[in-house]
């Protein structure tokens, strides 16, 4: 059976999540735990806040509507929020944690990222981020592909965990017209430029269509939109021209200093769409 391992700080964001992760569970006949992290503090006041929490967990499980009917139970970590989160999911053996949208602190957040960002950094599983009010099960999904293995297994996590379930797929591919500079600077008419860009978008478009075709999914009831540009641009503008409930991508291993600072393609999304994201870590096994 999957499990879903839901983070709340019992706010309404968190609020949020809990309703998304409820119909992810019911979608997929899923065991879902919730958990709420208490700050380290004196253990006696750390006593009180882990039985008042409780408390409170008790209380969403029974009042939240999409959890009746779902298996459910509330756990109470304490330690740094990240770290308590990716204990928590190893403890109850997670195949998806489920957050809300993370709160930033300015420059702090620049330095050592948000919460969400270092569970996706540290761990092995998919994260999802719930930015939107959860009612229904996903109907339009977007998935940000390159062509590498971890897009493959970004796609292959998502299709496991039953996200994909009766959703309409569109997969986004940014290609790079290397030529068009060096065209513009010989001054080659325009016509010829435009006419080169498409020819570079076709090319574009069928080798995603092979690579789709090699992950065994059927290429033909996707949509495509592939688009010339960097990945984050191209990503951004195809969620405001399609208006997915979801974004699906798979992030790239890095680490020391460059880790830290420099920011990958998943983490810029994550900061800047208001959409939900399904974030999978390289190393995440496919559900």
């Amino acid at each position: 059976m999957k499990r879903i391992l839901a983070a709340t700080d019992f706010s309404t964001r968190a609020h949020r999540a809990i309703r998304r992760a409820a119909i992810l569970a019911r979608q997929s006949g899923a065991e879902l735990t919730l958990v709420h992290i208490v700050d380290e503090e004196p253990e006696s006041l750390a006593a009180l806040e882990v039985a008042e929490s409780h408390k409170i967990l008790d209380e969403q499980i029974a009042s939240v509507p999409e959890l009746r009917g779902v298996p459910c139970r509330g756990i109470v970590e304490i330690g740094p929020p990240h770290d308590a989160i990716m204990k928590a999911a190893a403890a109850v053996g997670a195949h998806l944690i489920v957050m809300g949208s993370h709160r930033r602190q300015l420059l702090r957040d620049v330095f050592v990222g948000t919460t969400i960002e270092r569970v996706i950094r540290g761990g092995a599983c998919p994260v999802l981020m719930v930015n939107s009010e959860a009612a229904q099960p996903y109907a339009r999904a977007l998935a940000a592909i390159d062509l590498s293995d971890t897009s493959a297994n970004a796609l292959s996590s998502a299709s496991g965990l039953g996200i994909l379930d009766n959703t309409h797929l569109t997969v986004a591919h940014a290609f790079s017209a290397i030529a068009k500079s060096k065209l513009a600077l010989a001054d080659v008419p325009r016509e010829r430029i435009t006419a080169y860009v498409e020819t570079e978008q076709q090319r574009a478009t069928t080798e995603l269509q092979s690579y789709l075709t090699s992950l065994a999914l059927d290429a033909a009831n996707c949509s495509y939109y592939v688009a010339e540009g960097d990945p984050v641009p191209v990503i951004s503008k195809a969620v405001d021209t399609i208006g997915p409930d979801l974004l699906i991508v798979g992030t790239h291993g890095r680490s020391g200093v460059a880790r830290m600072l420099l920011g990958s393609v998943a983490e810029e999304l994550l900061r800047t769409l208001e959409i939900d994201i399904l974030a999978v870590p390289r190393l995440a096994t496919p559900s």
